[in-house]
């Protein structure tokens, strides 16, 4: 005869399992749809700076009162397919695999919806656990945010600098003058230090933060037309 004791076990561990779950999708729901309207306030990468003594600039800007090209810069230089996917750019995945497979070194497949989510919901960093959250934080955020929203989070919490945080804040840092006075040269400039913003800088670029701002400013017009950056305005 089984042991009662032994035969609810199994059953209380499901049940807490299920709770668990239920609580995490839930707490998840909420919180994305609370910073659909609210600015987060810290991320866990600027928890990080604060904790290496640094002091953290952040100066929040809606999207709206933003020079236009501060986004269309951050499209052209990180997700041209930004306005057209759902999160995932399946054939840049593709290729930044491909790409390591051969050996080769290629701009990862990480679309601004995958940067947005990770810079908020999460931690730095590569696990396959992580890359699960972010996944699914990922989903959440363009099913419940749109675009503009993820664009208006990202511009202000991306890296811009060594604890600067936001396009607005590296406006100031670089060009001493807020997002609003933007030139497309500039945003290009900003948005061409975005994948490694403690190695780049803004002020007086020379090498590829130069050749690869250049090279995204001149993209802004073709972008535009083509209709690439729609979904920002």
């Amino acid at each position: 005869m089984k042991s009662r004791t032994g035969s609810s076990f199994p059953r209380r561990l499901a049940r807490w399992f299920i709770r668990a779950i239920l609580v995490f999708v839930g707490g998840s729901i909420l919180w994305v749809l609370l910073y659909r309207f609210v600015p987060p306030p810290i991320t866990m990468t600027m928890i990080g700076d604060m904790m290496g003594g640094r002091s953290v600039s952040k100066d929040w800007m809606p999207l709206s009162r933003m020079d236009p090209d501060m986004a269309h810069a951050a499209i052209s230089a990180e997700d041209g397919n930004f306005c057209a996917h759902h999160g995932f750019d399946f054939v840049a995945i593709r290729k930044a695999f491909s790409g390591n497979e051969a050996g080769r070194r290629y701009r990862g497949g990480s679309t601004i919806s995958q940067q947005t989510a990770k810079n908020v919901f999460l931690w730095q960093g590569r696990s396959w656990v992580r890359k699960g959250l972010e996944t699914w934080f990922t989903g959440l955020i363009e099913l419940l945010w749109g675009k503009k929203r993820i664009m208006e989070v990202y511009l202000n919490v991306a890296e811009t600098g060594i604890a600067t945080y936001g396009a607005n804040a590296g406006a100031m840092r670089y060009f001493h003058h807020d997002a609003r006075r933007l030139t497309p040269t500039e945003a290009a400039r900003i948005a061409a230090i975005l994948p490694l913003p403690k190695k780049r800088d803004a002020i007086d670029p020379h090498g590829f933060v130069r050749r690869y701002g250049d090279r995204i400013t001149r993209r802004l017009g073709p972008m535009k037309r083509r209709g690439y950056t729609a979904c920002v305005g």
